[in-house]
């Protein structure tokens, strides 16, 4: 019998990591996903929590899809999608030298400088402002998903820092994110079963939280279709904020230790 699969700590910690990661793929506040492996790693190594989380995404995406079926921005996955999977690949290539600790405080900076940027530009050019597309910019930060994605599933953050400023509608977001996500996560898997994190123990512990990923991805998306843009943005905007603080304070105190 799989251990881990008795420790009631492992339910404390996973069930909730699941509900929120789902209610992010979903679309419903995009940036608590990355909350999943923190919140396990809680009662776990952290390599360990992304690998028993991983599966779970792959079918959350696969709920994800069927549900924003049809809805997506073509653009923007043209402009992102090579880049995330250049971003990947640098994963796996370093994936011994980069720490998640390095990744949680660098996306945390990251995401912090993005919403204080957005701030400043609502204050001096009012909340209609909205950027236009770059290909550049946004093969970039496609690039950052992916790598930040694979080390540590963090790739949120960098996503919305190039795809929140479009203004794009909440449901076409949310679709674009949804086939984004699906790419890349099911990339990963290659690397993640070619890294030995796919054995028994963490596969059965995967099957054990498998019931709760259909369900709390449903909900977020009856929370993102019901939801004004007016309320959506801020609200994500906000998220984004408060989980960067606690990225950049749990990368932060492991780095500075001895």
């Amino acid at each position: 019998m799989n251990a881990l699969l008795l420790d009631p700590w492992f339910y404390a910690a996973a069930l909730p990591a699941v509900f929120l990661v789902g209610l992010s793929k979903g679309g419903f506040g995009g940036a608590v996903g990355f909350v999943g492996v923190p919140l396990m790693a809680l009662v776990m190594p952290p390599v360990q929590a992304a690998a028993i989380l991983l599966p779970i995404l792959v079918l959350m995406d696969m709920v994800s899809l069927w549900t924003w079926r049809g809805v997506f921005d073509k653009q923007t996955l043209f402009y992102m999608m090579p880049g995330a999977l250049i971003g990947i690949g640098i994963g796996w290539l370093t994936a011994a030298v980069v720490t998640a600790d390095m990744v949680r405080f660098i996306v945390g900076a990251v995401a912090i400088v993005f919403v204080s940027r957005w701030a400043w530009q609502q204050f001096r050019l009012g909340a209609e402002y909205s950027a236009a597309p770059n290909r550049v910019v946004g093969g970039f930060w496609g690039t950052v998903s992916g790598f930040t994605s694979f080390v540590a599933h963090v790739g949120g953050p960098p996503f919305q820092v190039y795809t929140l400023p479009l203004k794009l509608d909440p449901k076409v977001l949310s679709g674009t994110a949804a086939i984004f996500f699906a790419i890349t996560n099911a990339v990963k898997l290659i690397p993640y079963f070619a890294l030995g994190q796919f054995d028994t123990t963490n596969l059965t512990a995967s099957a054990a939280l498998m019931p709760l990923a259909p369900l709390s991805t449903l909900a977020g998306a009856w929370l993102v279709r019901r939801m004004r843009p007016e309320l959506f943005y801020p609200f994500t905007y906000a998220t984004v904020a408060l989980i960067a603080v606690k990225l950049i304070w749990d990368g932060g105190a492991q780095l500075l230790q001895p």
